[in-house]
């Protein structure tokens, strides 16, 4: 239900979040979020679009949140890369269904509620200090760079 480029966008806000407002890189965001680097680019201007990055360009510069990981929702990172859609009127424009949705799509549909909830009352917070045996697919957040 969620294409490829929710998950990478919800891979590189999540790290953002790990980053304590320090400028992360394209490069960076993708070594840590296993995602490929000119894929990510894009996906980072539609966050930058939507209000949940900022980019500075230049030495020291890259992408940080805009605000603090726990006022952002899931649901606001992907409505900025791949908006979710309700299902509101028959998709194969059946005109016997008129305005109600038939009993398999009023279900999609209400599936599609659930995870638009969900969503909405999850922050990227939350994400990270959920406790789980789980491997991470990334390895974040990252050691402290050595000061050369």
């Amino acid at each position: 239900m969620l294409s490829q480029t929710v998950e990478y966008a919800l891979r590189a806000a999540t790290f953002l979040a790990t980053s304590a407002d320090e400028p992360r890189t394209v490069e960076q965001i993708a070594d840590a979020t296993r995602v490929p680097m000119a894929y990510l680019a894009k996906v980072m201007q539609a966050l930058v679009r939507g209000g949940i990055v900022s980019s500075r360009r230049g030495v020291g510069g890259g992408f940080t949140l805009l605000r603090s990981p726990r006022d952002v929702r899931i649901l606001e990172v992907v409505q900025a890369v791949d908006p979710i859609h309700r299902i509101t009127t028959c998709p194969l424009g059946l005109a016997s269904h008129g305005t109600r949705l038939c009993p398999l799509h009023r279900r999609l549909d209400q599936a599609i509620a659930a995870m638009e909830k969900a969503f909405a009352t999850t922050t990227l917070a939350e994400v990270l200090a959920e406790p789980s045996r789980s491997v991470p697919l990334c390895d974040f957040p990252l050691p402290p760079r050595r000061k050369s």
